[in-house]
């Protein structure tokens, strides 16, 4: 088979029309093909896609489920079927037949935030300079004031409720308290039970000493009284 090419040139595409010499095997005209460049070809029309607007679906399907537009999900293929949705109900059923589904939520993970506060406790990750504010723009000290007075007040009213302190001790202990008599609970504790023993030894001296006054009392009283007996004893004898 013997070919003969011949090259034309045009302003819009290429053509190689190939001739085919065919006398000697077809008893047919000529063959010719026409073969275009791919660069120059024009795309072939293709179906046209209609665009639906499904932004009111969208919306309702949004109101119903609870939860922003953004997060819901229309199914492509049956755009014609929800483009007819136009009330709540038909957009219930379409969600109860999963054409609108609620996309998941967006996973953001913890874990390194977790692994560095856990640093953090440590004692990592603070030096000067990771640290941007003064020491009381950090942790201002009328809160730890504030957080040490309500622990000192919470044990003294938990104290006095279960019976341990009385009101006075109470009212006195409130007031050192707030003039910063106690730099922690346990000081506070430590002064409970030192209050505790003095008012118990008090008490006992006091105990003593009235026994002893009272024993005194009767002993003038006895010595008194033999006193006038024998005064008595000597004025009768006379």
């Amino acid at each position: 088979m013997l070919f003969k090419l011949n090259k034309r040139k045009s302003n819009r595409i290429n053509k190689i029309e190939v001739r085919c010499n065919a006398e000697k095997f077809w008893p047919c005209k000529p063959l010719s093909v026409f073969i275009q460049h791919p660069s120059r070809t024009r795309p072939s029309p293709l179906t046209t896609i209609k665009m639906v607007n499904l932004r009111t679906q969208k919306r309702l399907a949004s109101s119903v489920i609870g939860c922003g537009k953004r997060k819901i999900w229309l199914d492509p293929n049956e755009q014609s079927e929800i483009s007819n949705a136009n009330s709540r109900q038909t957009i219930r059923k379409l969600i109860s037949d999963g054409l609108i589904i609620r996309k998941p939520v967006t996973q953001h993970s913890r874990s390194r935030a977790r692994e560095l506060n856990l640093a953090r406790r440590e004692g990592r990750h603070r030096g000067y300079g990771k640290r941007k504010g003064t020491a009381d723009a950090r942790m201002p000290s009328q809160v730890l004031w504030m957080r040490r007075l309500r622990v000192l007040r919470r044990l003294l009213v938990k104290y006095r409720a279960s019976g341990k302190i009385d009101k006075h001790l109470y009212h006195e202990l409130y007031h050192s308290s707030k003039g910063n008599a106690f730099k922690h609970k346990r000081a506070l504790v430590e002064h409970i039970h030192r209050a505790k023993a003095e008012k118990a030894r008090e008490s006992a001296l006091q105990e003593e000493m009235d026994a002893k006054r009272a024993k005194n009392k009767a002993a003038r009283e006895r010595k008194q009284e033999r006193a006038v007996a024998k005064r008595n004893a000597l004025l009768a004898e006379e």
